[in-house]
């Protein structure tokens, strides 16, 4: 309730803030008719304002129960081999760099590595990335899905076409008191020596954390803390994140048969399309959107994508209640 107060004040600031500086930019346009030199001065007061109001704007698309909230976000290869685990730390960099221009506190919390294949290039079997700030999970949610790659395989000694798959993972911080309660004799937890790619790194103490809750056998692990409580910690907020999601899908699949829908099996959920061969093209399926400027998007530029399926599941929603 106390961080929920806190986010409203710093809302209602935010939009006050918006209020005087659309007085002073109304302030200066009377001025500029006496003194052209600011003419300047107050396109760019306008452009500023422009941008801050939109995005005081999209926030209202952004309103179901955790969107506010910090993510858990995991990306884990799929078919490919050496190509999908590649294809995974692409995709890790990629969502590493957007969170840091949105300005979000981006750490990982997790990564389990291939083997070694062309060039030394280790590619990931899986990695978690915690994200804190307002707005991460509304942000990052419908990144969910498979993501697909088809490019010249660099692992390739013929040079061949190869597609990979990826399977992204965006879940909501819970909070505290909101977590369910779990029994001491439903986890099995185990302490291994955290390690980089190829046993590089090895940490002389147990203290990377593996957690299992053994009634749903969910499987959680955290490594990059020093200390073997603060592993265990964000283990735990991991696992109840997974078992918030694991509710929210049992209760989907309950709707949609009552429906009389068939429920898609999430490997089947792919949402983009990146093309690095024959032709640059990168798509996602749901909103039609593309670019072909690749290496952008693979700097962390997803905001076109990210945006488009934000509003249109809001105008679903909409739609669907009028």
């Amino acid at each position: 309730m106390t961080k929920e107060l806190s986010f409203l004040k710093e809302e209602v600031g935010e939009c006050q803030s918006l209020e005087k500086e659309l007085g002073e930019v109304e302030g200066l346009e009377k001025l500029v008719g006496e003194d052209e030199s600011l003419g300047k001065e107050l396109e760019e007061k306008v452009n500023f304002l422009e941008k801050e109001i939109g995005k005081q704007e999209f926030k209202v698309f952004l309103s179901d129960k955790y969107d506010k909230g910090s993510a858990i976000l995991s990306i884990y290869s799929g078919a490919g081999g050496q190509d999908a685990q590649d294809w995974a730390t692409i995709l890790l960099r990629m969502y590493q760099m957007y969170c840091e221009k949105k300005g979000f506190n981006v750490k990982l919390i997790d990564q389990s590595f291939g083997e070694a294949g062309a060039e030394g290039r280790i590619g990931t079997k899986q990695a978690s990335l915690e994200v804190k700030g307002k707005y991460a999970y509304g942000f990052l949610k419908k990144e969910s899905g498979v993501h697909r790659l088809v490019r010249i395989s660099p692992f390739s000694a013929q040079s061949l076409r190869h597609t990979s798959f990826a399977l992204v993972e965006a879940l909501p911080e819970i909070l505290k008191e909101e977590q369910e309660e779990i029994r001491p004799e439903d986890l099995r937890i185990d302490f291994y020596r955290a390690s980089g790619p190829g046993g590089q790194y090895v940490n002389k103490r147990d203290s990377a954390v593996r957690i299992t809750h053994l009634p749903t056998n969910i499987v959680v692990s955290c490594q990059i803390e020093r200390l073997q409580g603060k592993n265990r910690e964000t283990a735990m907020k991991m696992l109840y994140s997974k078992l918030y999601r694991l509710r929210e899908k049992e209760e989907e699949k309950k709707l949609a048969k009552l429906k009389g829908k068939a429920v898609s099996i999430e490997w089947g959920s792919q949402i983009r399309n990146y093309v690095f061969h024959p032709y640059k093209m990168i798509k996602d399926l749901r909103t039609g959107v593309e670019t072909s400027n690749i290496e952008k998007v693979l700097d962390g530029e997803i905001d076109q994508f990210i945006e488009a399926e934000i509003k249109i599941k809001k105008d679903d929603q909409v739609s669907k209640h009028n």
